[in-house]
């Protein structure tokens, strides 16, 4: 038995919690059919969020000059790689990079 997003919203209108649950796709769907894709997706996501954490904090290093140039080179490399990772991995679960970009609700996007 499935039960839908507004199945669940309780204290609103039927109306407003088809929309409630409509304004927050796209969201893990997690059901005994796709169980590891949707744990896939939740998974990298939070890789994802981490890795572009990262990027910026590299940023900021290399702009405030506490990064040599062969830091610099080896740090770029290995963001790339990780990136690629990132993609490589979603591909083997059938993501793309949009489907790690989940919509948090009130909190916005994840990325």
């Amino acid at each position: 038995m499935s039960t839908s997003c507004a199945d669940i919203v309780t204290g609103l209108e039927p109306a407003e919690g088809r929309a409630l649950c409509d304004a927050a796709a796209p969201r893990v769907d997690l059901n005994e059919e796709n169980v590891g894709k949707g744990l896939a997706q939740l998974v990298l996501t939070v890789v994802r969020l981490v890795h572009e954490l990262l990027e910026k904090q590299a940023l900021r290093r290399m702009d405030a000059g506490t990064l040599s140039d062969e830091e610099i080179d080896r740090l770029g490399r290995t963001l790339q790689a990780q990136a690629q990772e990132i993609r490589d991995m979603a591909d083997k679960f059938g993501l793309n990079v949009e489907d790690l970009n989940l919509d948090l609700g009130p909190l916005g996007k994840a990325l």
